[in-house]
């Protein structure tokens, strides 16, 4: 359909309505679904971990580095990604990515087990494509989501990570029970992202992105072809100047409440999950489990949070979901923390209900994180924001992932979630006080509110 064929379609025509829903459809399953390969490629290392540890190359100081090489990737990714998105716009970096993605993911096939520094570097590529994923994948999905649909369909993407970070454990303990080189498991990634890089060949441009560069013809034109009324009407109050986004404007007066809740907030929220959920099968095991389930257990109560949320999100506030889970998770962590601590005979299971309470609460302002971002930084600025945000967050999380076999290693399990649980309370105070009310909003409302 041509662009002036699109802006003369009838939107009650049944044809044109079935299409913007085969579409809608389409964008939410490619948007989320790298999501989900995110949570897969973080998670896979977990159950591989000790068969790379039986080559003597790779050391406790290596293993941690291999996790965390990832998310190194991202903190790097995420702001390049960004100013790359809200400049050349969301369409071609969001497919390029994704390409490189597959061709460094399938470089995992070729790692040799005795090099330590190369699987470091294919997994710190690997990251930095995942990087740029989080800065164009998150507003693009917010920009082409109905108002009343974008709180759930963000919140389908960390349904999505839960979902493949849990997946990825499962293939990755049955394959390397089925004495599978680690070199293949890590790979299997490479299948999910071809698929996915199928689903983005012919995707549009961001409307919302060409109405704030003034390509205001062309923003109409998508918007007819797959969108409704309302849509236009929302994107027709905001500015269409052709006004490009800077890093400078993150901390403008009008923005750098936003840049500074969303960096903190994220950072404290991640970094402890990351930190527990990938060592889980170590700290599960210190509290009485075995096998399979003291691996998957954390992620599976992390995973039923993701999905209360998403089935929540428009009868609750969006500060509601953020501010009371946080410092309830934190006590939780804390008070198990103390309990492994100083009573060496704590019960297994008291300690198990506290771990999975604190999983399944920290799923829910976790899922938070992937809302706030599309909805608290304007058009201009928002995949440049959300990069930013990603960096700081992943940040802390690889620090976490880097530092925390060490840190139970010399401090003991109790010392060491303390801490985390102490992380927790920081982004718990930071968001009671910056966390803005954003439920119900159309993204042209919320950038009005930034403004003020």
């Amino acid at each position: 359909m041509s662009a002036i064929d699109a802006m003369t379609a009838d939107p009650d025509d049944p044809t044109t309505f079935a299409k913007k829903q085969r579409f809608m459809l389409r964008m939410v399953t490619v948007l989320v679904g790298g999501m989900f390969l995110d949570g897969y490629i973080l998670g896979i290392i977990g159950p591989v971990a000790h068969s790379i540890e039986e080559d003597p190359s790779f050391t406790a100081l290596w293993i941690g580095l291999e996790a965390a090489s990832a998310m190194i990737g991202i903190l790097i990714g995420s702001p390049i990604g960004g100013w790359l998105a809200d400049k050349f716009g969301r369409k071609p970096i969001l497919f390029w990515d994704l390409a490189l993605f597959t061709v460094f993911s399938a470089l995992q096939f070729f790692v040799p087990s005795d090099v330590p520094w190369v699987l470091f570097v294919v997994r710190l590529l690997m990251g930095l494509a995942v990087g740029i994923e989080y800065a164009v994948g998150w507003p693009m999905l917010a920009e082409f989501a109905p108002t009343a649909k974008r709180g759930r369909y963000l919140c389908y993407t960390l349904v999505a990570w839960y979902g493949g970070f849990m997946v990825a454990f499962f293939i990755g303990y049955y394959m390397d029970a089925a004495d599978i080189r680690w070199q293949y498991i890590l790979g299997t990634s490479t299948l999910i992202a071809f698929v996915l890089l199928l689903g983005r060949i012919g995707l549009p441009e961001s409307p919302r992105w060409l109405w704030s560069q003034g390509r205001t013809e062309e923003a109409h034109a998508i918007v007819t072809e797959y969108l409704d009324t309302e849509y236009r009407t929302d994107m027709a109050k905001a500015a269409s100047d052709g006004v490009r986004g800077t890093f400078k404007m993150l901390f403008s007066p009008a923005v750098w409440r936003s840049t500074v809740f969303m960096s903190v907030f994220w950072m404290c929220a991640v970094a402890p999950f990351f930190a527990i959920g990938t060592f889980a099968d170590r700290i599960m095991g210190e509290v009485g489990l075995t096998g399979l389930l003291k691996g998957v257990i954390f992620s599976v109560a992390g995973w039923v949070g993701t999905i209360v949320t998403t089935m929540v999100i428009d009868k609750f506030s969006r500060r509601k979901l953020t501010v009371p889970t946080q410092w309830i998770a934190s006590v939780i962590l804390a008070v198990a923390a103390l309990l492994i601590w100083f009573w060496t005979d704590a019960n297994q299971w008291l300690l198990l209900v506290l771990f999975l309470a604190y999983a399944f609460l920290s799923a829910i302002y976790n899922t938070m994180t992937t809302v706030y971002p599309a909805e608290v930084f304007p058009t201009e600025v928002r995949a440049i924001g959300t990069g930013f945000a990603a960096a700081i967050s992943r940040m802390g999380a690889a620090a976490g992932l880097f530092l925390t076999p060490e840190a139970i290693k010399v401090l003991g399990l109790g010392p060491t979630l303390l801490v985390w649980a102490f992380v927790g309370v920081v982004g718990a105070l930071v968001s009671q006080i910056l966390a803005p009310e954003t439920s119900g909003k159309s993204l042209s409302e919320l950038a009005g509110d930034v403004s003020h």
